[in-house]
């Protein structure tokens, strides 16, 4: 650093907090987040349930993987801008059925077979909207060679 002898003594103290504060700023905008959710729209469905299809997304698309911290209720609710209680319920659901575990002072992790459990129940819930679908095409007076195609046709537009 250049130090000018006719500068205030002043001077010199603030071009040191300038340096300082930009290096502490550089440092805390490199922070990444522990996890990246979907955003959050009341008009989507309730707001717990969309952080548990997003973390259960995550987890069975290997992103989240067995043993991952996940961010505490305050930290998640804050990223997502939504209540503690919305987050603390949702991790709930998702430690019910076996994804993710909690530890009283310690945190919330992916637990193990996490991913498969998840995996398994999105399975199921694919599985119930297909036989949903099956049931109204039917309903729409459709063969089951229609419904093959249509199904075909869609897998198609989501893959090409």
């Amino acid at each position: 650093m250049i130090v000018d002898a006719h500068a205030p003594a002043n001077f010199h103290i603030l071009l040191l907090d300038c340096i300082y504060t930009t290096y502490t700023v550089d440092a805390v905008s490199e922070k990444k987040p522990a996890c990246i959710l979907p955003p959050i729209s009341p008009a989507a469905g309730p707001l717990y349930q969309q952080i548990v299809d997003g973390l259960k997304r995550e987890i069975s698309e290997g992103r989240l993987a067995e043993g991952a911290a996940l961010p505490s209720f305050r930290q998640l609710a804050g990223e997502l801008m939504v209540s503690v209680i919305t987050v603390k319920r949702a991790y709930e659901d998702l430690e019910r059925e076996g994804i993710i575990l909690r530890r009283q002072g310690l945190g919330t992790y992916v637990a193990r077979n996490g991913e498969d459990r998840s995996r398994q129940l999105k399975t199921e819930r694919a599985g119930e909207l297909l036989r949903a679908a099956i049931q109204e095409a039917r309903e729409a007076g459709l063969t089951e060679k229609e419904i093959s195609d249509l199904f075909q046709h869609i897998q198609n537009d989501e893959n090409p």
